[in-house]
């Protein structure tokens, strides 16, 4: 069915708008949404362009869940992208998805603050760049799940005397031809980098592996990995443990020979801990043909060796480091007690705690049933709540 454009209404007479925090897939979603129940709803970017955050990633990178799934709220994502949407193609999505839905975006301005409005109408004040203040009804804060590198402090990494960086600064393989490179860390990023890199020239590609992951096929006989995520997200952690079990016996081979051992936690354990499994883009055959070596994790530098975990020693040219990244929202919201100890909100997608009402977050979880869908049905129930609050109901 086709989508149909969000209705022309005139909402800037509206005192005090929802302010969005991050043009990112989460926090476009949620302000068509807001816009489709009446609610203007301005979002607020600190980069110069939406999807900044995409516009950055690797150039092979796909969506690993698929195009249908993957839609946001009121426009599908166009059959000529595929099944498996491109990086350039999700790019060419978001932009649709704002002018298609007529979004009120205000790019180069970074919210700094966000602080109880001291007034009698309740709502929240947001400190930005420029000395500005603005005045919210609400605020939905989408700054995103990949927001800032995070590099290990490796001792001796000062003295490392080949090429570091971090997987957010990493494009594409061809700087790296006929070199030795070590990838560290074998999350979907770290795999497929390493892959990347083995087809793409490079002379050597190894992969520092601290935890060994739980690999799937992104696809098994036309069968998305995405919807077995979506469909036992709800059930017993151990259940799901070992179905996960006896699919990965039955579809991916053992790669303990190579230095790949099947996980001694079940899948599904390992998601509530936070670690995604890997999803299959040529990595395993990769392993298997030895184009790409597992390795100890990385434990320090010494000038032009990388030392290991079992202590053995490695001169790569350059090292990948793809490492996660931590949200940064302390200074943004931490003074509200709103994130847990490991700097994430406490309260996700409708739901905001007593002491913040009118507070959401989006987009700060990566599950099994995929994160653009899940931000598609976060978006609408944060515009059900927010037109909830705002009508009195």
């Amino acid at each position: 069915m086709p989508a149909v454009p969000t209705p022309a209404v005139d909402m800037t007479t509206q005192p005090r708008p929802v302010y969005v925090i991050g043009a990112g897939p989460g926090g476009l979603a949620v302000a068509a949404a807001l816009r489709a129940r009446g609610i203007r709803a301005v979002v607020v970017e600190k980069s110069d362009a939406l999807g900044a955050s995409w516009r950055r990633h690797y150039d092979r990178l796909h969506l690993h869940t698929t195009r249908r799934l993957s839609a946001l709220p009121g426009l599908a994502m166009p059959r000529r992208f595929g099944r498996w949407v491109s990086r350039d193609n999700v790019v060419r999505y978001l932009e649709k998805y704002a002018e298609f839905h007529e979004l009120e975006l205000v790019t180069g301005v970074e919210v700094t603050r966000i602080e109880p409005d001291p007034g009698d109408e309740g709502g929240w004040t947001l400190h930005a760049s420029g000395g500005r203040v603005l005045t919210a009804a609400a605020v939905v804060v989408a700054t995103g799940f990949n927001h800032t590198p995070r590099l290990p402090d490796w001792p001796g990494r000062e003295s490392y005397g080949g090429r570091l960086l971090h997987a957010a600064d990493y494009r594409n393989p061809q700087p790296y031809a006929g070199q030795d490179v070590l990838v560290v860390g074998v999350g979907n990023t770290g795999a497929e980098i390493a892959v990347d890199l083995a087809e793409g020239g490079a002379a050597r590609v190894r992969l520092a592996v601290r935890t060994a992951p739980h690999l799937m096929r992104r696809s098994t006989a036309g069968w998305p990995a995405q919807r077995s995520g979506i469909l036992v997200r709800r059930l017993p952690v151990r259940l799901v443990d070992r179905l996960g079990a006896l699919v990965a016996r039955a579809s991916v081979p053992d790669l303990s020979a190579y230095g790949l051992p099947r996980p001694a936690t079940g899948l599904y354990s390992r998601v509530k801990e936070g670690a995604i499994p890997v999803q299959d883009v040529g990595l395993i055959d990769a392993v298997r043909s030895g184009r790409v070596e597992p390795v100890a994790a990385v434990e320090s530098f010494d000038g032009p060796e990388v030392v290991l975990a079992d202590g053995s020693r490695i001169s790569p040219d350059a090292v990948v480091a793809a490492t996660g990244y931590r949200r940064r929202l302390e200074g943004l919201v931490g003074h509200l007690g709103v994130l847990d100890e490991r700097g994430r909100p406490r309260t996700h997608g409708a739901r905001a705690a007593a002491e913040t009402d009118g507070l959401y977050f989006t987009g700060f979880s990566n599950p099994i049933s995929g994160m653009f869908r899940e931000m598609a049905r976060d978006a609408e129930r944060i515009a059900k709540a927010v037109a909830r609050r705002t009508s009195g109901g």
